[in-house]
């Protein structure tokens, strides 16, 4: 075959590749004709077509080539085909563009991009210009750098239409949408039915499947989950058809988004831990590892969401990435924190996260969203034990989710504040906002998730009682109170009579420690009568340390009984006398939690939040 031929073959090539990128959105259609483009203008010396193949192959964002291998194969063509280009041609200010964009990515910057931004506005070359603020808009996806995000897309509109490419427009209509989106700007769906009336964003497959992945987003929010997650599905779909290595990384930020507002995100540890370490996944995500975290300790294994929490921490939680999934990765930190009653993550993180508390936390170019970062902020207030700002953050979290339109979010941070005025003592207060939680969270199907703490654990040992929570433990001596607390803890969300809970009679409930009831009694009375046998013998055979040993336990029953039983040895009844079973269970409980605080702030903050008590008494974590 002759060099002509084979010379229009590659241009033909080229063409190919830039109407399936610029025109059809065809992501991997594009790679293969570029691909086979590069390798015939390379065979036959046309150093114009390697480099319009080598820029083509970047594809429309940044970071599309995911393995090593496959991105350092890129690079090469690329770095290749610049070395014989002129340096103040346009095509050699795309390449260099091209691969500042990549590599200022990958170090989350945007030191280099941005002055050949500058460089292409004073050349007046329209397309090099779109490209460059479209690849800059990439890399200046972390929250710090929202505003400069919007400017560049309003600019990219105003030369996108100019350049004649379809693809160049419809860029600065979806990263306007985005941003708008990721700012929680009130005006982020008009932005949406907008881009959606596009007729080239329609042909677009890459820019269909951001759309897509848009409404899966705000199904979530609307609280239509089942919808959402059928939407997941389709989405997932379209964006492995184009070729758009993002589609296995936003399924499962879509599935995180509608299992933890399912109260289900325990179920999502092997897809998760599977995610994580994908090789397909952005080389700037650390949300799947928070995500890993929360699920394995939603689901009981703190030893994973340990090793999965201090991955994510590295050298410290400040030098993590700010990337386009950095809120969502703080969100998971904080509510992992919680759940391990980790104080010391909930102290590094909250002061990274509160210049940010009026943005939303969402995923990638707004894939999902987990509300308004006061939601977290109010989380870590909890684990630290700062009621009083818990409950600020908390009411702002309800009020700026619900400006977001998102429902689930609102339900969780009301259902939230509930408990962090319970532990300001605002129990009136408390009870109105979780009734309004639970009908928003019933009118969704909602089941709202348990509040991020650890299972409480009270166990009895002896005369003492070790509480745990997550990794926090305390041991108290025993008393009337504790053992009530006890009966509470081990029946969460079971409401139980302070008459039942004096009486020592809980039916139809578990308790882990019970009271003394008829049969416990005789057991006591018939111990206490081996004992003094046992003590007996033991001053015959003038065994000192055994009698005082077998004395005190003789004594601790002794003062078990009495405190237990009333005149003639029969077990105490309150049945005559409601009111005064009420304040003596509330009087013996608020001593236990006097105690517990005492010994640790931070679970007696938890108990004192989560323990109702009066007529009818209740462990709610």
């Amino acid at each position: 075959m002759s060099v002509v031929p084979e010379r229009d073959e590659a241009e033909s090539m080229v063409a190919s590749g830039e109407r399936a990128l610029h025109v059809d959105g065809d992501l991997a259609g594009a790679r293969c004709w570029f691909t086979k483009a590069y390798e015939v203008a390379e065979r036959v010396g046309d150093e114009r077509l390697m480099a319009l193949a080598a820029v083509g192959l970047g594809g429309l964002w940044v970071h599309e080539h995911r393995t090593a291998a496959d991105a350092a194969s890129v690079e090469a063509h690329q770095r290749e085909a610049l070395r014989a280009l002129d340096p103040a041609s346009s095509l050699a200010l795309r390449m260099r563009t091209r691969l500042a964009a990549e590599a200022d990515y990958r170090a989350q910057r945007s030191t280099t991009i941005m002055p050949l931004v500058a460089e292409a506005r004073e050349a007046g070359d329209l397309v090099a210009l779109s490209e460059a603020l479209s690849l800059a808009h990439h890399c200046l996806l972390g929250p710090q750098d929202a505003e400069l995000r919007l400017r560049l897309a309003e600019e990219l509109l105003r030369v996108g239409s100019r350049t004649g490419r379809p693809s160049d427009v419809v860029m600065g209509l979806l990263w306007r949408t985005v941003d708008l989106f990721l700012l929680g700007d009130a005006h982020a769906e008009r932005s949406l039915a907008e881009l959606s009336a596009s007729e080239a964003a329609d042909r677009n497959a890459a820019v269909s499947f951001v759309r897509t992945a848009l409404r899966v987003m705000l199904d979530v929010r609307a609280g239509r989950l089942d919808d959402a997650e059928k939407l997941a599905h389709e989405c997932a779909a379209q964006g492995r058809t184009t070729g758009d290595a993002d589609h296995v990384g936003w399924y499962g930020a879509q599935l995180v988004a509608i299992r933890w507002y399912q109260g289900r995100v325990a179920e999502l540890v092997a897809v998760l831990g599977e995610i994580a370490n994908s090789p397909t996944l952005s080389a700037t995500d650390d949300a799947f590892v928070a995500g890993l975290a929360v699920a394995a300790a939603s689901a009981g294994d703190t030893r994973m969401a340990r090793g999965a929490l201090a991955r994510l921490r590295g050298d410290g939680f400040e030098h993590l990435a700010r990337s386009s999934t950095w809120l969502c990765a703080m969100n998971g930190a904080e509510a992992t924190a919680e759940l391990l009653a980790d104080t010391d993550t909930a102290a590094q993180v909250y002061p990274l996260l509160l210049p940010h508390a009026r943005l939303p936390a969402m995923a990638s170019l707004a894939a999902a969203c987990f509300g308004s970062a006061q939601h977290a902020l109010g989380v870590a207030s909890l684990v630290l034990g700062e009621t009083e700002r818990a409950v600020t953050h908390f009411r702002a979290a309800v009020e700026q989710n619900a400006a977001l339109g998102h429902w689930p979010a609102a339900a969780l941070s009301r259902n939230r504040l509930t408990e962090a005025l319970a532990a300001r003592g605002e129990t009136w207060a408390a009870e109105v906002e979780r009734s309004a939680a639970a009908r928003e969270a019933a009118s969704m199907g909602m089941a709202l998730p348990q509040p991020a703490r650890g299972a409480l654990v009270c166990t009895r040992t002896g005369r003492r009682w070790r509480l745990e929570l997550g990794e926090r433990a305390v041991v108290v001596d025993d008393s009337v109170g504790v053992r009530y607390l006890a009966t509470l803890v081990a029946n969460p969300a079971v409401e139980i009579p302070a008459i039942e809970l004096a009486d020592g009679c809980v039916p139809e409930v578990r308790t882990a420690q019970p009271v003394l009831d008829d049969a416990a009694l005789r057991q006591y009375r018939q111990r206490l009568a081996q004992l003094r046998e046992e003590i007996a013998e033991a001053e015959a055979a003038h065994q000192e340390a055994r009698v005082a040993r077998l004395r005190a336990d003789a004594d601790w029953l002794a003062d078990e009984l009495r405190g237990s039983t009333g005149l003639g040895g029969r077990a105490r009844q309150f049945a005559d006398n409601p009111e005064r079973a009420r304040i003596a269970v509330g009087k013996a409980i608020r001593r236990a939690l006097d105690r517990v605080a005492a010994a640790d702030p931070v679970l007696g903050e938890h108990l004192r939040g989560s323990v109702q008590t009066g007529m009818r008494c209740c462990y709610q974590p």
